[in-house]
């Protein structure tokens, strides 16, 4: 049982990501889809940029919060 996570630690990693979401979406400034069907190389290119997004974004908080 030591190799899953605490529920309550998941619910908190969770909403800290919902919490950024808006900033992760604008800083990554991927433009929206408008119907337009994208391939599995374009999803995955994506997804990356969201990462690193969210990676900055979630820095960014950190700083303005006065963290670490």
């Amino acid at each position: 049982m030591a190799d899953q996570p605490n529920p309550n630690d998941l619910q908190q990693k969770y909403r800290q990501f919902l919490d950024l979401l808006p900033l992760t979406v604008s800083l990554a400034g991927l433009p929206t889809s408008e119907g337009r069907l994208y391939s599995e190389e374009q999803i995955e290119a994506r997804g990356i940029t969201v990462r690193a997004a969210y990676r900055v974004a979630r820095s960014v908080a950190k700083e303005c919060l006065g963290g670490s």
